[in-house]
């Protein structure tokens, strides 16, 4: 696809979200002249993210018209955005006139609550992933997922692979490869426990233990939106 001016983009906020989530594929996307980002929350005022960073909305989810890509991000603050009714609704709303409707780490789950992704192939955080399935989407562990105009990342870091995939998608390969040398994307980690799959054991454990208030709470909202969705 060629390069064309003015491709919209909108960038959901909440609170507690995870900033990495967003900022990652707000620099790949954001590094073309053709596209046109906005960060949309309910209000227009700042929006704190995990950690701290503080994030300035550009548009309501009200007066923002339509978009090419919709774009969820995920972190802790997502168990309440699953249960947030307005945007939800602008989520499901939006999603009529996108081309990419798409999602980072557990953004995944809240277009999931939207009953955005039933029958779906789509990622998510590794320790969340399963939760997907209670809502009707098929988990799928990637890096980055694509079914049909679904766009889908892994964890965090993943944003960068699924912003880079996303722009290929809307301006051509070679302009997503002129993004990639000019962010001199080369990962080269220096451990390799960056996935399930490569970490070790006790790693593993760790985390998970860290992790394991955060997802009771997930899936039990998780099945609960599942029953309302699935009729189950």
């Amino acid at each position: 696809m060629s390069e064309t001016k003015n491709i919209r983009i909108a960038m959901v906020l909440f609170p507690g979200l995870t900033q990495l989530d967003l900022t990652g594929p707000f620099e790949v996307l954001g590094t073309s002249p053709f596209t046109e980002i906005n960060l949309l929350w309910h209000r227009l005022e700042p929006v704190v993210a995990q950690g701290g960073l503080i994030l300035t909305p550009t548009a309501t989810f009200e007066e923002y018209g339509e978009a090419d890509v919709l774009f969820v991000p995920g972190g802790p603050g997502v168990l309440e955005a699953m249960q947030d009714d307005a945007l939800l609704a602008f989520v499901a709303g939006a999603v009529k006139n996108v081309r990419f409707l798409t999602s980072v780490c557990t953004g995944s789950l809240v277009l999931a609550a939207a009953g955005l992704l039933i029958g779906k192939r789509a990622t998510c955080h590794w320790s969340s992933i399963e939760l997907l399935a209670l809502m009707g989407a098929e988990p799928v562990s990637e890096r980055v997922v694509e079914d049909g105009n679904i766009i889908t990342g892994a964890g965090v870091t993943s944003g960068i692979d699924f912003a880079l995939t996303v722009a290929g998608c809307l301006l051509g390969q070679d302009a997503a490869e002129r993004i990639q040398l000019l962010l001199e994307y080369d990962p080269v980690p220096p451990f390799q426990s960056g996935s399930p799959a490569s970490a070790s054991e006790a790693t593993i454990s760790g985390v998970t233990e860290i992790l394991a208030p955060f997802i009771d709470k997930r899936r039990d909202v998780a099945a609960r939106i599942g029953r309302e969705k699935l009729k189950l």
